[in-house]
C-alpha cells in the first residue's frame, strides 16, 4: 500500500511509517493517537495551488502537513497543535523530512484564534476535527487518543470558526468527517460563512456503508456544490486496498 511500519527507530514507544514509496517518514506514538486513512485522504482531497499558505488545524503528528508539503513543493504551512507531546513529535517529523523551512509547528489552541492564527492570513485551511461528541456524565480517560477523537478540547464548530477567521476572502477550507454526520458538517460550515463547494463520500468497499465524507468550502462562496464520484478504501469487504488508495499512499512523480 505504500505505508510501512519499520520499527521503533531507536525508541520503543515510537513507530515509523513511510509513505510515497519510502520518500516520506512519519513517526508516531505506538500507544497514543495514530493517524489513519482519513488524514491521508484529506491531504489528497484538498485543492492546492502554487504558493498557497495553508493552516492545518489540529496538526497532530504532522501527517496532513507533511503529505501536502511533499506533494506541493511551493506551498508553506502552519500546523497548529494543542498537545505538547504531539507538538514535539510533529517538530521531529518536520525536521526528519527536511521541511523546516516550509512547515511551521505552532503549540497553540485553535479555539483561541487571536493568539494562534493570523486573521485573513491563509489561502487554505485543512481540518480533521475530533469525530465524537463527549457523552454527558461519562467518565473519560483524558489522553492523547481521546483528545484527538473526542470533542474535549475543540470540535467541528471550533474548527469552522477558526477556519473562517484564518481564511482570506474566497479561501478554501477542507474537512473530513463521519459520513453519518454529513448534515451537521454542511450546516456548521454554512453557519460560519464557509459555503460547501465540493463533496466526496468515502466507502469501506463497493456496496458497503459510507464511512467518511470529504468536504471543501469557500469563504463567502456562492451557492452550488459539486458531488464527486465515490471513493472506496478496499476492493471488497476485507480485501486489498483499492487502486486509488494505493496510488494516494504510493509514489508520486517527485
Amino acid at each position: 500500500m505504500g505505508l510501512t511500519d519499520t520499527g521503533s527507530g531507536g525508541d520503543a514507544g515510537i513507530s515509523e511509517e513511510y509513505l510515497f514509496d519510502g520518500r516520506l517518514v512519519c513517526r508516531q506514538h505506538r500507544n497514543g493517537y495514530r493517524f489513519s486513512v482519513d488524514a491521508v485522504l484529506l491531504a489528497h482531497f484538498v485543492t492546492i495551488r502554487e504558493q498557497d499558505r495553508i493552516v492545518d488545524l489540529g496538526g497532530g503528528c504532522g501527517i496532513v502537513s507533511l503529505a501536502i508539503a511533499y506533494r506541493h513543493p511551493t506551498v508553506t504551512l502552519a500546523a497548529v497543535e494543542i498537545q505538547p507531546q504531539l507538538v514535539d513529535l510533529c517538530c521531529d517529523n518536520v525536521m526528519r523530512n527536511g521541511l523546516a523551512e516550509r512547515i511551521e509547528v505552532r503549540a497553540a489552541d485553535y479555539r483561541l484564534v487571536q493568539g494562534a492564527i493570523e486573521r485573513n492570513g491563509f489561502d487554505v485551511v485543512v481540518a480533521n476535527p475530533p469525530f465524537r461528541a463527549t457523552g454527558a456524565g461519562r467518565r473519560i480517560a483524558v489522553n492523547e487518543r481521546t483528545i484527538a477523537r473526542q470533542e474535549l478540547q475543540g470540535g467541528l464548530v471550533d474548527a469552522a470558526r477558526a477556519a473562517c477567521w484564518a481564511l482570506r476572502e474566497r479561501g478554501r477550507a477542507a474537512f473530513v468527517y463521519p459520513a453519518e454526520r454529513t448534515a451537521t458538517l454542511l450546516s456548521v460550515l454554512r453557519e460560519h460563512r464557509l459555503e460547501p463547494k465540493r463533496l466526496r463520500v468515502v466507502y469501506g468497499y463497493p456496496g458497503g456503508r459510507a464511512k467518511l465524507v470529504l468536504a471543501e468550502a469557500v469563504k463567502f462562496g456562492g451557492e452550488g456544490m459539486e458531488i464527486l464520484p465515490p471513493c472506496c478504501i478496499q476492493v471488497e469487504q476485507g480485501g486489498e486496498y483499492s487502486e486509488e488508495l494505493r496510488g494516494i499512499y504510493g509514489p508520486t512523480d517527485r
